[in-house]
């Protein structure tokens, strides 16, 4: 048997930079999906998602950047979210993450038994949406936390 010993470049920082120019001057860089010359499904830098998809790593890296900005969103267009209980805020993240701050706003009345600290009438409010007709078992999840925000409420009085 022979064994093939390959010679591997090092990693450096430098060759990983150039590496880095050469790719984008040849691939271009691309914020969101496109089908490239072989017609597969492509993102960023040549990443074709098709074959390659993403990480596990990636995706966590994505969703943390994701909650950064949805977190900007509130704190610049609702900024009473930040005095809401933990529950109550993580309703707030988890809508405005699925429908974006627009949607979110649309909730007017939810937003405003929330504001007055009504939880179970938010509660219940959130689910005569359409919102709970598309995603039933996400607007119950949801539900259940703002009503758990009134019983901790009762608890502390």
């Amino acid at each position: 048997m022979f064994k093939t010993i390959h010679k591997v470049a090092k990693a450096t920082s430098s060759f990983i930079e150039a590496c880095t120019k050469m790719l984008i001057k040849h691939e271009g860089m691309r914020t969101f999906p496109y089908k490239c010359s072989e017609n597969k499904l492509t993102i960023g830098i040549g990443r074709n998602l098709e074959s390659n998809g993403i990480s596990e790593d990636e995706a966590m890296h994505m969703l943390t950047n994701d909650i950064k900005k949805t977190i900007e969103h509130l704190d610049k267009n609702y900024g009473a979210w930040i005095t809401f209980p933990v529950e109550a805020r993580m309703v707030c993240i988890d809508l405005v993450f699925n429908l974006g701050i627009t949607g979110f706003m649309k909730f007017k009345k939810t937003r405003q038994l929330m504001e007055l600290g009504m939880w179970l009438e938010a509660s219940e409010e959130l689910l005569d949406s359409k919102y709970h007709i598309q995603l039933p078992s996400r607007s119950l999840y949801n539900s259940r936390q703002l009503a758990l925000c009134q019983q901790k409420q009762q608890k502390i009085t």
